[in-house]
């Protein structure tokens, strides 16, 4: 091979690794969105977290600015120390604002990570925008920023397919919608923790539907009879559960 050829495969060589790595990068969607202390808890309410029928929560739950007695449905039995509360539908602890030192601190720390996690969420710069006019149902979704100036409905079942480090970052203007018995699914590895939901309106989550991924919601979150939420249910105002599972 002479000089020349060996300079023009070198330089096909560079080109084809450049092409891939930035595939790689690409594949695995933006910067994930930093939850801060709100992580630490599975459902994060300012206004009130009510249950009905026999729900199953794995993971803390916690109401800030507001008092235990906006908790209801779930029997809550006050720990010695009165930091926490305990439940039988709650794998972890139960906190509100008017519980001993240093629990008002932490959870006021948290309502403000849930908030600024929802502002970093919804200033992401956008790779896909109103797709599908709302309508993702059926669609296999690559990693990404997807926004709507609208509101998103799921009809049928919507897969995220990507590696294990992939993120997804929904921004949703207006209200979030997934029909009952509907699933969001993840294939080739994807993570319900590497999925975050911004949404300005309303979530429900139809009768007995799966959802992945932390949802961060200016208003209120419902669960319907028999859903289940893989991820967090971030609210500023209230949550709703009706015999659900949230892990």
């Amino acid at each position: 091979m002479n000089k020349f050829n060996r300079v023009l495969a070198a330089s096909a060589a560079f080109v084809l690794l450049s092409l891939a790595g930035t595939s790689a990068a690409f594949a695995a969607g933006p910067a994930a969105v930093n939850l801060g202390t709100a992580g630490n808890f599975v459902i994060l309410s300012k206004a009130g977290i009510s249950t009905t029928g026999t729900t199953h929560i794995t993971g803390n739950i916690g109401v800030s600015p507001i008092a235990a007695t906006a908790m209801t449905g779930f029997g809550l039995v006050l720990d010695r120390l009165g930091t926490f509360s305990r439940s039988t539908l709650v794998t972890g602890r139960v906190y509100a604002a008017n519980y001993r030192a240093p629990t008002p601190a932490m959870l006021t720390a948290a309502v403000g990570a849930m908030q600024t996690a929802y502002t970093s969420a919804a200033g992401r710069a956008a790779s896909v925008t109103g797709l599908g006019a709302g309508n993702i149902g059926g669609l296999r979704l690559a990693p990404g920023v997807y926004k709507w100036s609208t509101g998103v409905t799921i009809p049928k079942n919507v897969t995220l397919s990507g590696n294990s480090n992939a993120v997804w970052i929904f921004q949703i203007a207006g209200t979030l919608h997934i029909s009952s018995a509907t699933k969001v699914l993840l294939a080739s590895g994807a993570q319900a923790k590497n999925i975050f939901w911004q949404v300005a309106g309303a979530t429900t989550l139809g009768t007995y539907s799966t959802f992945n991924g932390n949802i961060l919601d200016k208003t209120n979150i419902a669960l319907q009879t028999g859903a289940v939420l893989n991820g967090s249910a971030l609210a500023q105002t209230a949550v709703t559960l009706d015999a659900n599972t949230v892990k």
